[in-house]
């Protein structure tokens, strides 16, 4: 049984970053700068995927409800704001960095919990998120490749990852399963994306990059100096987030 656990734990890793690697090879290497189209057909494949899957009986969602889809219609608003202030700050960002601050909407959920809702914190996850939050402070001083527009795409898609997963765990009953939620928002996305593909964003592309080029620009970090540096795998280690 722990293996199991270990090895579904390691596949879903993988695919976490390997998503990540692969949407910067998009977005900085073949200079795909469109979010709106880019995103648009990411979720209208997951909405494809999903139905095909509802409808072959593999998956169940319900979303029948009038009450419970209109309560979740902010949370779909949300969600496009995360993946298109997401696709922004990465195509500007180091993966590393953009994983950094991705991770600090933790700190505004246990800020939240803490401070609004008087919920009792453990010392580990208070360690974690102060961890996170002092990784994600020095980051605009130790980034050689520092780009404003980035950071700026970067603090709305935390904003925004913050206040989905708030929105989620909101105490207000809904017959919602995640499965469902995660259904109206690729259908909302799609929906609203494809409404605004034209007037924004801007498509470019470069001259084709070596193959020694593609891997630099993929994994290319930001070159922290001590004792800055330690803070953002401790950070993401003790929390165990992602």
């Amino acid at each position: 049984m722990g293996l199991r656990r270990t090895l579904v734990g390691l596949t879903f890793c993988t695919c976490y970053l390997a998503f990540y690697l692969l949407n910067k090879y998009v977005l900085s290497v073949l200079k795909f700068t469109y979010p709106t189209l880019f995103q648009g057909w990411q979720t209208f494949v997951g909405a494809l995927l999903l139905h095909v899957s509802w409808k072959l009986g593999w998956v169940e969602i319900n979303c029948s409800s009038r009450s419970d889809v209109s309560t979740w219609l902010l949370a779909s608003v949300v969600f496009v704001g995360i993946i298109y202030a997401g696709s922004r700050a990465l195509s500007r960002l180091a993966v590393p960095v953009f994983l950094i601050l991705h991770n600090v909407a933790e700190v505004i959920v246990c800020g939240y919990q803490k401070c609004f809702r008087k919920e009792k914190t453990s010392p580990a996850k208070t360690c974690s998120a102060l961890f996170l939050l002092a990784a994600a402070g020095c980051l605009p001083f130790n980034d050689s490749q520092f780009d404003p527009n980035g950071y700026f795409w970067a603090v709305i898609h935390t904003l925004c990852v913050g206040s989905y997963k708030l929105l989620r765990k909101s105490p207000k009953p809904s017959t919602l399963s995640d499965l469902d939620q995660q259904y109206l928002n690729y259908i909302f996305s799609v929906v609203l994306l494809t409404v605004a593909s034209h007037p924004t964003g801007k498509l470019g592309r470069s001259q084709e990059p070596t193959a020694a080029e593609d891997t630099e620009q993929i994994l290319h970090g930001c070159p922290f100096h001590m004792p800055e540096q330690a803070f953002w795998p401790l950070g993401s280690r003790v929390s165990g987030l992602s």
